[in-house]
């Protein structure tokens, strides 16, 4: 099986389709590895230190949709019409994938079949389903810093997925678990009345000297 960063530098770079891309031209180059094949390229633009503005809602909520999947134990993914040949302009989708295939390339030198059970049980896919709907609706909230680390585990996860790999499907959890507790703090400094990650850490620090 080619690796997913041949794959797309050969579909995306080397031989494009059209000059517009839609999530049916992805779908038929995933074959078999559907739902972690698209849960990598969905969070890929969020997960780049690159601006990415306009793509975290709606590639939000399609993965939100994946999600569900998973958690109800689908085989493979079901999206709408709508959403399958909504077109996307290609240039675009080639500057994200030519600064994601290095981070590709990092993760597939090490990624291997193992603990296969975490990515192919009924069990392993639901808690998975379970972190990739909580981090898919973080980016879908519109505030600076709630969308990058829950992206980055989204893509870590999928990326365990695509090659039934436990370990790495893991560590895309323990970034999720980072991305909530981040995305919690976030809201919790502007419940009580801050504007950042800075004043929640600060009203903490106060708290802890004022006892």
């Amino acid at each position: 099986m080619a690796r997913l960063s041949k794959d797309l530098h050969r579909f995306f770079i080397e031989e494009p389709p059209a000059d517009q891309v839609t999530l049916a031209d992805v779908l038929e180059l995933a074959g078999e590895r559907t739902f972690g094949f698209l849960l990598v390229l969905l969070a890929l633009p969020s997960a780049l230190p690159v601006p990415a503005a306009g793509y975290s809602v709606p590639f939000g909520l399609v993965m939100f949709l994946l999600a569900v999947q998973l958690i109800a134990g689908a085989k493979t993914p079901w999206l709408p019409s709508r959403i399958v040949n909504h077109s996307i302009p290609l240039s675009r989708v080639q500057g994200f994938v030519k600064s994601g295939i290095p981070w590709m390339q990092r993760i597939e030198q090490f990624s291997k079949p193992r603990l296969t059970i975490v990515c192919t049980s009924r069990l392993g896919r639901a808690v998975i389903g379970l972190a990739i709907a909580l981090m898919a609706i973080s980016m879908m909230i519109p505030i600076p810093g709630t969308n990058t680390l829950p992206a980055m585990g989204i893509f870590v996860t999928g990326f365990g997925l695509l090659d039934d790999d436990g370990a790495i499907s893991l560590s895309g959890l323990v970034l999720c678990l980072m991305g909530a507790t981040l995305t919690l703090s976030i809201l919790y400094a502007l419940a009580v009345g801050g504007t950042s990650l800075y004043d929640w850490l600060k009203y903490s620090f106060k708290g802890l000297l004022g006892r």
